[in-house]
């Protein structure tokens, strides 16, 4: 094809999830923070739990922050190892929601829905994930 007629293969939905997943992240890191701030008040949380909590969460932060960033770029641009390099980031993204949805010291109703939601957003966008990087990788003709 000439290469103003290429096909584009960026996926829309899985950009819309990115987006969506970028605000819904930063309000449920948001919302982590100020339970945490009312669990360490308020709770008999041990200083340690609540010092791994912490750390747990902002190691959370800077992994979503990657994950989200070679996401958009690798569907946007068409890569198809950004993309995956995403999606490899999305174990351990997920990994850390199950920990504050179930294994936490302490966890609040409002979390566990939080994250609940949030593991919906990673499910779809492993599946949505996975069938851009393979319409990426069919498309590529040396």
């Amino acid at each position: 094809m000439a290469p103003g007629n290429q096909q584009i293969l960026s996926s829309t939905p899985l950009q819309v999830l990115f987006y969506l997943n970028g605000w819904y992240f930063a309000a449920f890191y948001l919302a982590e923070v100020l339970m945490f701030i009312y669990k360490g008040i308020l709770l008999p949380y041990p200083a340690d739990n609540l010092v791994l909590d912490v750390v747990l969460l902002i190691i959370f932060l800077g992994l979503e922050t990657l994950r989200l960033f070679y996401g958009c770029k690798g569907n946007l641009c068409e890569r198809s190892l950004a993309l995956s390099a995403s999606l490899f980031i999305l174990l351990p993204c997920a990994a850390l929601a199950v920990y504050f949805l179930l294994l936490q010291t302490f966890v609040l109703r409002l979390e566990f829905i939080l994250s609940a939601v949030l593991l919906c957003f990673y499910g779809l966008e492993l599946l949505l994930g996975l069938l851009s990087v393979s319409a990426f990788s069919r498309s590529k003709v040396y």
